[in-house]
């Protein structure tokens, strides 16, 4: 039995400081949304492939964006809106920097004006996403401190790099909004109006899936994710069997005819 002296002890010893604001918010992120997905064994093309099939008219591909940094994503998009900064009529960012307000096992999706030529990613980004847990960046846009990225192991997917930085040309707008991504064409193509239809437009969700490799970046709606393995799985074991067949000589049309119908 405690005496009552040791009793006073105990109550005299320091009581660890909780940083509720910091637990809060890292369960916030991380109880509400799963953040792996059986998506991950899969290439990029063998998910848009799967999208193809379910008549996804783009097959859930991201298109013009190029690998920076290396490193696979598969991860729940955190989506940030850019703008012009000379446009005063979109919102404006509350909540502080929003890569302060990224969200841990998720993946930034940035949609920048496609005539800005500044980047709007870079390497001191770079540290402060991992910081806060995200798997990695995919910009519509440019970034720029490519060595840093690749120094700092950090995943980086845009469309192209630039020297210049984000201000004072962009600013962020708004975080976890629908990105309705367009393809880039040539101005000249452009203009003539030749580009429409020619491929349509992406849009990402907040919590829709992103995944980047090699080939590119593919978004998977969320409520297709199931759909999307099962078939992913199927056309995976009839590209092996083709494969087999082709290395046999047996030829590429005969094993197509054969295994895919």
């Amino acid at each position: 039995m405690f005496s009552t002296a040791s009793a006073c002890r105990l109550l005299l010893l320091p009581i660890p400081r909780i940083r509720l604001g910091v637990v809060s918010r890292r369960m916030s992120s991380t109880s509400n949304t799963r953040t792996t997905s059986g998506l991950s064994q899969f290439s990029s093309c063998e998910l848009s492939d799967a999208l193809i099939k379910l008549s996804i008219p783009h097959g859930g591909h991201i298109p013009d964006i190029q690998l920076i940094s290396p490193g696979k994503i598969c991860s729940p998009a955190y989506t940030v809106k850019m703008v012009l900064a000379s446009d005063t009529l979109s919102p404006k960012l509350t909540g502080g920097h929003f890569v302060d307000q990224a969200k841990e096992g998720h993946v930034v999706v940035i949609d920048a004006p496609p005539e800005a030529k500044s980047a709007v990613w870079g390497g001191l980004m770079s540290a402060g996403a991992i910081a806060r847990g995200a798997t990695g960046v995919v910009i519509s846009g440019n970034c720029r401190d490519i060595g840093e990225h690749r120094e700092l192991g950090f995943p980086v997917y845009s469309r192209s790099h630039s020297t210049v930085g984000q201000t004072p040309f962009t600013r962020p707008s708004e975080v976890n909004v629908p990105l309705t991504i367009h393809p880039r064409y040539p101005s000249s193509i452009s203009a003539s109006g030749a580009s429409e239809g020619l491929f349509p437009a992406v849009t990402v969700n907040s919590g829709d899936w992103v995944v980047a490799d090699e080939d590119g970046v593919v978004c998977v709606p969320r409520e297709l994710e199931e759909k999307v393995i099962e078939l992913a799985e199927r056309g995976r074991a009839i590209d092996e069997l083709c494969m087999r067949d082709i290395k046999e000589g047996k030829g590429v049309q005969a094993s197509f005819k054969l295994h895919r119908g």
